[in-house]
């Protein structure tokens, strides 16, 4: 059995884990932390981490990125995994994250969902077989309360793609202020936030007479949930280390 903290706790994302957790028998939450504490919760809920008490394997965090130091020190104090599942981050911050790997077992990815997952190696595939006769294009969309443009996720695909290409890439995101063509050396990346919109992630691979679209939906946030709490069955007893979606669905 696997023992969560669950930080976000009382959040919205945070009643979605309590939900997927509430139908699985191989892990329970144990303990909750949030700055606005629900008392219909079915589990304690602090203010802090460090007021928990309860044993737990490991801390599902789903809260926001200004906690980060706080979220390190407790799992790194009390030797627990980390599940991040919060988005956001700061290239400082994502160092801090790599740093605090190398002591406790950390599971970071910039989107909890396989399907994303599996579209990212589908867009590596991609460019193997069709090499640099295309440009590529990545267009993301988000509902009208998202802080972060581009979403962690758009730059994540975009990363994955540069691994496979053959020549130097950088990333153009605005071209309103540009008068030139388009250069061969770039991955485009374009956000459009409105309405609800969950996630909508496209990749754009556009050459001579033909498209080639490959594309992810997310309907509800309930998959990023479940990817959370099988990262955190995933990573009980695991080692010090960086650990992603490639092993958990390897």
């Amino acid at each position: 059995m696997t023992k969560i903290i669950l930080t976000g706790a009382c959040g919205h994302m945070g009643s979605v884990v309590q939900s997927v957790v509430a139908t699985r028998e191989d892990c329970e939450i144990v303990a909750g932390v949030d700055k606005y504490i629900n008392p219909s919760v079915p589990f304690p809920v602090y203010e802090s981490l460090d007021s928990v008490s309860e044993e737990a394997n490991v801390v599902v965090d789903f809260s926001n990125p200004s906690l980060l130091d706080d979220l390190l020190n407790f799992c790194i104090n009390n030797s627990k995994a980390l599940v991040i599942a919060t988005t956001g981050y700061d290239e400082e911050q994502k160092s801090k994250i790599t740093e605090a790997s190398k002591i406790i077992p950390i599971f970071f990815t910039y989107n909890m969902s396989l399907g994303i997952n599996l579209l990212a190696s589908l867009a590596k595939k991609a460019v193997q077989v069709l090499g640099n006769g295309f440009d590529i294009e990545i267009i993301e969309q988000h509902h009208n309360q998202k802080i972060d443009a581009p979403s962690g996720t758009a730059l994540m695909l975009a990363d994955a793609i540069k691994e496979e290409l053959d020549r130097p890439i950088k990333y153009e995101y605005d071209r309103h202020s540009k008068r030139e063509k388009r250069t061969k050396n770039e991955i485009g990346i374009h956000s459009i936030r409105g309405g609800t919109i969950v996630g909508e992630h496209e990749i754009l691979f556009a050459g001579r007479d033909e498209n080639i679209k490959l594309s992810h939906s997310a309907r509800s946030k309930e998959v990023f949930a479940v990817g959370a709490v099988n990262a955190a069955v995933y990573m009980k007893d695991k080692v010090a280390g960086m650990y992603d979606m490639a092993e958990l669905i390897d």
